[in-house]
C-alpha cells in the first residue's frame, strides 16, 4: 500500500488465483488444496526461503477468506467494484462528508451497499496472532477484513467484544480475526472466544496442527490493558481447556481465561490419546527377507527392524514415539502398520523368474479357514 497525499492505493488480491482454484470450487475442494499448499510451502520445511515465506503468507491469507463461508461471500459480492470500496473507507476515515464518496455523505450509511459495516461495537477483549515480522496480510486484507485496526503494527489480526470499540474497517464487524502464526510459525485459523464483561470467564478456542500439539506453542492474548503471552503446553487434545486464573480482566474480581485446544486432523498420523498411528509402506522384498526401514516421527527419523516373512497389516510398536502426556511423564507410542507394495506389472524375464519362485514356495489358500 503507497501513500501519495493522503491517497491509498490498493492492489485487489485474487484469493482464487492465489490458491489455484475455480470460483465455483467447494469448500472441502478449497481445504484440501489449502493444506497441501500450507505443508510444501511451511518455513519449516524451507528454512531461509523468503520466496515460500511469502507465498505461505499468502495462501494464509487467501485460505482466510475463502475457507469462511460469510468472508467469502462478502470478497465475492465486491467484485469489479473494490475500488468503490476504497474511496468509501478513505472517505470515512478522513471524514470529509461527500468529497471522494460514490454513495453519497455517509459511505457507510442508508442506501449504500456498505451499509452498517463499519458500525460500532466494544472493546475490553483483545487477542492477536503474531506472524514473523508482522507482515502477514497484504494492505487489501487489513483494509477490508479488519486487520488495519490492530493497535500493535506487528499484529496480524484482532477481534474484540465489549462497548468501546473504535471501528477500523468496514468488515470489522463482520468477522472475527484473521489468519495469522503462533510462535512455531504454524497455520493459525480463526478462533472464538465468548464472555467479556468484567468478572466474567473468557474462552479462546486455540487451532492446533498436531505438529504444534506435540511440540507445545504460544499465543499473545489481550486482556482489556494486558497483553499475555499464554502457552499451550505439549501434549494438548482437542477440547482440554487450559485455565489461567484471574487472566480475564484485572482487579481482585477479574475472570478466568481459558484456552481450548482443537487439534486438527493429521495426513499421516492417527491419534487415539497419547498413542499414535501411522501407516508404513514397505517393499515386496523387505517383507518377505526382512530388513530395516526408515520410519519418520513427529521425533524424527527411526530405524524399525522388520523380520522375514512380515504381512500387510502387521503393526509394530515403536515405544515413547508418541505424543507427551500431558499430566505425567513420558509419551505414548507410535504404532507402523506395514502395507506391502508390489512392484509393477511384470513383463518377459521377470514374469518368467516370479512364475519359478513360486513354484519353489509353498502357500496354504488364505482365503481357507483352517
Amino acid at each position: 500500500m503507497a501513500d501519495h497525499g493522503g491517497a491509498v492505493n490498493l492492489e485487489y488480491k485474487d484469493y482464487y488465483k492465489t490458491l489455484g482454484v475455480a470460483r465455483t470450487a467447494t469448500p472441502a475442494e478449497i481445504k484440501k488444496v489449502y493444506r497441501r499448499l500450507a505443508r510444501e510451502l511451511h518455513p519449516d520445511k524451507n528454512p531461509g526461503n523468503k520466496t515460500s515465506e511469502t507465498r505461505f503468507k499468502e495462501v494464509n491469507e487467501a485460505h482466510e477468506v475463502l475457507g469462511d463461508p460469510k468472508k467469502r461471500q462478502q470478497y465475492d459480492a465486491l467484485g469489479s467494484n473494490w475500488e468503490q470500496v476504497a474511496r468509501a473507507r478513505r472517505a470515512g476515515a478522513a471524514g470529509s462528508g461527500q468529497a471522494g464518496n460514490p454513495f453519497g455523505g455517509d459511505p457507510f450509511g442508508p442506501g449504500s451497499p456498505f451499509a452498517g459495516y463499519g458500525a460500532g461495537g466494544g472493546g475490553n477483549v483483545r487477542y492477536e496472532f503474531r506472524g514473523a515480522g508482522g507482515q502477514d496480510f497484504s494492505d487489501f486484507f487489513r483494509t477490508f477484513f479488519g486487520g488495519a485496526a490492530a493497535a500493535d503494527p506487528a499484529a496480524t489480526a484482532t477481534t474484540r467484544t465489549g462497548s468501546n470499540r473504535r471501528s477500523g474497517s468496514p468488515f470489522e464487524n463482520l468477522f472475527s480475526a484473521a489468519d495469522g502464526s503462533g510462535a512455531r510459525r504454524a497455520t493459525e485459523p480463526a478462533s472464538r472466544h465468548r464472555g467479556t464483561r468484567r468478572g466474567e470467564d473468557v474462552e479462546v478456542e486455540v487451532d492446533l496442527t498436531l505438529e504444534e500439539a506435540f511440540h507445545g506453542s504460544a499465543r499473545l492474548v489481550q486482556v482489556g490493558d494486558k497483553r499475555l503471552e499464554v502457552k499451550v503446553p505439549a501434549g494438548v487434545e482437542t477440547g482440554r481447556k487450559i485455565r489461567l486464573s484471574g487472566k480475564a480482566g484485572s482487579g481482585k474480581d477479574a475472570g478466568d481465561l481459558y484456552l481450548v485446544a482443537k487439534v486438527h486432523p493429521h495426513s499421516v498420523f492417527t491419534r487415539s490419546g497419547a498413542d499414535l498411528t501411522r501407516e508404513l509402506p514397505v517393499t515386496l522384498g523387505e517383507a518377505l527377507l526382512g530388513g530395516e526401514v526408515e520410519v519418520d516421527t513427529l521425533r524424527g527419523r527411526v530405524l524399525l527392524k522388520i523380520p522375514a516373512g512380515t504381512q500387510s497389516g502387521q503393526a509394530f510398536r515403536l515405544s515413547g514415539q508418541g505424543m507427551p502426556r500431558l499430566k505425567g511423564d513420558g509419551a505414548g507410542d507410535l504404532y507402523a502398520r506395514v502395507k506391502v507394495i508390489l512392484p509393477p506389472t511384470l513383463e518377459g524375464r521377470q514374469r518368467t523368474a516370479a512364475e519359478e519362485f513360486l513354484r519353489q514356495i509353498v502357500q496354504p489358500n488364505p482365503r481357507i479357514k483352517t
